[in-house]
């Protein structure tokens, strides 16, 4: 087994939670803005791209250095030991980025990386002509930061938001890494009801749904790496032998999403179904308005419409007037509600316990958590029985 460093890409907001889930995981790691870098072998590189719910890819990191000239660039990008990641027959698009950097043609660093690449695999498999990239995919990334060029391979392929299950969506759908970061930023556990009052394709109530059965967000999707030939495929085999000894199929939950728009739950219902949960959530055709419930210490989390778009302003407020009214009543509740309106705590008619900043997409929005009261404790309701 080799050993390799392993960044872990996250949103803006979700380092702490994604440097969580890796240390979970069994690994050290260090977080930056952005990212989490921590060392691990083949099998860290498969069960990371399993297990991390929140972050965005798996990327190896080849090489890091300063590089102020195209020349440096290449010289320094050539010296890396590109054989030991790159076969013979690989295909290796080049992409970048570049921020803060004298070199800052974004276009040009890529065409040099390239070359660099090239060289340095004719030099060692002694080859005069173009190679034909006709085998496994590895995406090269340089990304420049004020002159340090750090240079990466993507082991994930498509986003590790994409888990496989969504069939269909509504106009702005959340994205599942932030779906499942909200989950795991509240206190509900999975023998306690969950509520998304507005869960349109039903992301939430998903991303929840396989938190509670400890379900590995991956295992229905393959990943680019699955197909390098240095990562045997017994290590993939035993990666999610694991993630299936590991989920928890017979932990039962009470998990319901409703929605205003008829649509969008039977939308949310045929995720649900191609999850392979649709037996585990409920979901209904409901206004926020209308929603009371007779059970306690529950969580609810939601991301309603924010109200963005010219003429939709008053109505979300009202939405949101309602919405706390309705609420008032589930003092036994924590909620958490994902919105970029500065003025929600107003119309909510609450101040929030804690506010956290986060960003959906490119929105910058705030969750607003309420914590509800704390169920009593197993010795205190004993003590209870005792005294009835």
């Amino acid at each position: 087994m080799g050993k390799y460093q392993i960044i872990a890409t996250a949103a803006m907001g979700l380092e702490a939670l994604v440097a969580k889930e890796v240390r979970a995981l069994g690994y050290e790691c260090e977080v930056e803005n952005g990212k989490v870098i921590y060392t691990g072998d083949e099998s860290a590189i498969a069960r990371s791209n399993l297990w991390l719910r929140t972050a965005d890819r798996i990327k190896i990191k080849v090489g890091e250095f300063k590089a102020h000239t195209f020349d440096e660039l290449f010289e320094k990008t050539k010296a890396l030991p590109w054989e030991k990641y790159l076969p013979e027959d690989a295909e290796f698009p080049v992409i970048g980025k570049s921020v803060k950097s004298k070199l800052f043609s974004v276009s040009d660093c890529q065409a040099i990386v390239k070359k660099a690449v090239v060289e340095r695999m004719k030099q060692h498999y002694k080859r005069s002509t173009w190679f034909e990239e006709t085998g496994a995919y590895f995406r090269i990334e340089v990304a420049l930061l004020k002159d340090i060029a750090t240079i990466t391979i993507d082991t994930s392929g498509q986003g590790l938001h994409k888990r496989g299950y969504r069939v269909d969506q509504g106009e702005a759908p959340l994205k599942e890494t932030l779906a499942a970061a909200l989950v795991l930023l509240t206190n509900w556990k999975a023998d306690r009801p969950f509520m998304d009052p507005f869960c349109g394709s039903g992301t939430i109530p998903i991303e929840a749904a396989m938190i509670g059965q400890n379900i590995a967000p991956g295992f229905n999707r393959e990943f680019v790496s699955e197909r390098w030939n240095w990562i045997p495929s017994q290590v993939w085999e035993d990666a999610r032998i694991e993630a299936e000894d590991l989920a928890n199929y017979d932990q039962p939950l009470d998990i319901l999403g409703t929605d205003i728009d008829h649509r969008m739950v039977k939308i949310a219902q045929d995720n649900a179904f191609e999850a392979g949960l649709a037996d585990l959530i409920h979901f209904k055709q409901m206004q926020v308005r209308d929603i009371s419930t007779y059970k306690e210490y529950g969580v609810i989390v939601g991301n309603p419409p924010y109200g963005e778009r010219i003429g939709e302003k008053q109505a979300v407020e009202h939405m949101y007037k309602e919405m706390g009214q309705a609420f008032k009543k589930l003092d036994t509740w924590s909620i958490y509600i994902l919105t970029s309106d500065e003025q929600f705590e107003q119309f909510y008619g609450k101040p929030a316990t804690k506010k956290r900043k986060l960003f959906n997409g490119f929105i910058r929005t705030d969750l607003y958590q309420y914590w509800g009261k704390r169920p009593p404790r197993q010795n205190e309701l004993n003590q209870v029985e005792n005294i009835d």
